[in-house]
């Protein structure tokens, strides 16, 4: 016997629907899917918070020394003549950073291995796509959710037979 459901589907496109389908439960909080696909999902999503909730403070921050374009009141950048050629102006401004440990930076990659990138649309404009960050979200958010939670961070709610096929409908969320 298998120790996975192969859900009709070839090795490639049996990690694509799992991966797309982790990334939105993550993103989104909860998907509607098949009750099988669900039940694989599930493995796979609960492993990453698990591994988001065991490095969460696993960091430590550091100040460094940046440099940053000087800005005038309108949010432009300040420009000065220099041997003829105009030279944006920059400011060395100390910022504190999270550098993550090594096992942190181990289970980032992890996760960055399953998670596609996500692309947050605002105001229906396709141009004002924000890129979001999974991995963060999982370390600054959903650990913090669940720090004191031993297992068990999805839920699946049967909502009934689809109509096409008859296949068992489930809502899959976080709890």
């Amino acid at each position: 016997m298998a120790g996975y459901r192969k859900l009709g589907r070839t090795a490639a496109q049996r990690k694509a629907l799992i991966r797309s389908q982790v990334t939105s439960l993550l993103n989104n909080g909860k998907i509607v899917t098949t009750e099988a696909k669900a039940k694989e999902i599930r493995k796979v999503a609960e492993g990453l918070i698990a591994l988001a909730v065991k490095e969460k403070d696993n960091f430590e921050e550091v100040t460094v020394k940046a440099k940053v374009a000087r800005k005038d009141k309108d949010g432009k950048r300040v420009k000065e003549v220099v041997d003829g050629k105009k030279v944006d102006v920059y400011d060395e401004v100390d910022k504190k950073i999270k550098k993550d440990m090594p096992s942190r930076l181990h289970a980032r990659r992890q996760m960055l291995a399953v998670l596609y990138p996500v692309k947050e649309v605002a105001e229906g404009k396709k141009k004002n796509a924000k890129e979001v960050n999974l991995t963060d979200k999982l370390f600054d958010e959903l650990a913090v959710k669940y720090a004191d939670r031993k297992g068990g961070y999805t839920r699946i709610i049967k909502i009934g037979q689809r109509k096409g096929d008859a296949a068992m409908e489930v809502v899959l969320e976080l709890v």
